[in-house]
């Protein structure tokens, strides 16, 4: 396992940061990692992409699954076999937006190697053959050493959590949909919606401040931003587009 492990993940993200090391004027990491970060989040576009695709389409059938959940909400059994062919019938996968977190925590595991092994002395065994060894990557970025912890960055991160928390948060269905689902499901997702907001950004500070090299917490940072301006984009141009057919159909 460590063997594939090695080969799939850590040596080609360990030769993807010395490359691009290389190619920065200067051999700057700081730049290196968001340049990296900013191609990560490109290569998991597809994953992304079908994740906020489900989110847009569950939005879009919250009322049907609402009128099933407040008919069927003595019989359990037949509630999910109806929300299971709701789900069918409009092609939606609940579980999708599983997959770019997924993803996403296994490049993080694997960048924290990299960046606590790779930086200062090159490991030259690491290498492909092609790639020019430059002996040593310094690692210090906008007066920030990144090897390591970086409190500016950790709340930094912390407080682009907050807000990507609460636009992901924010984009739930309209609340006449949403009250007419099951009070404690209601008490369940706004509960949910709080430790979201609340939990992610503070753990991004309590482990940016206590464990992570400041290179892991600008990566945390730039794929934080991008994805929020990823999903602003996304949703914004589906909510745009929304808005239009509303207004016509009225």
């Amino acid at each position: 396992m460590g063997d594939i492990f090695f080969t799939i993940l850590y040596q080609p993200l360990y030769n993807l940061l010395v490359i691009l090391f290389n190619l920065i004027p200067g051999g700057g990491l700081g730049l290196a990692i968001i340049i990296m970060t900013i191609l990560i989040k490109g290569i998991l576009f597809p994953l992304t992409y079908k994740s906020m695709k489900s989110q847009k389409d569950m939005q879009e059938i919250q009322p049907k699954i609402a009128e099933i959940k407040a008919k069927y909400k003595d019989d359990k059994e037949m509630q999910a076999k109806e929300l299971m062919s709701v789900y069918k019938n409009n092609k939606v996968n609940p579980f999708a937006s599983c997959l770019p977190t997924i993803a996403q925590l296994i490049i993080f595991i694997t960048l924290y190697q990299v960046l606590r092994n790779g930086l200062g002395t090159i490991d030259a065994a690491n290498l492909y053959s092609f790639v020019y060894n430059p002996g040593e990557m310094g690692h210090w970025f906008l007066g920030i050493d990144l090897g390591k912890i970086s409190v500016p960055l950790a709340v930094i991160s912390a407080i682009a959590q907050y807000f990507q928390a609460k636009q992901m948060v924010g984009n739930r269905p309209p609340k006449e949909v949403r009250q007419t689902s099951a009070a404690m499901d209601e008490d369940m997702t706004a509960t949910m919606n709080r430790m979201t907001v609340i939990m992610l950004p503070l753990m991004t500070l309590v482990i940016g401040v206590t464990t992570l090299p400041g290179g892991l917490t600008l990566y945390i940072l730039i794929s934080t931003i991008v994805t929020f301006g990823m999903y602003h984009f996304f949703m914004g141009k589906q909510k745009s587009k929304q808005t239009v057919i509303d207004v016509v159909a009225k």
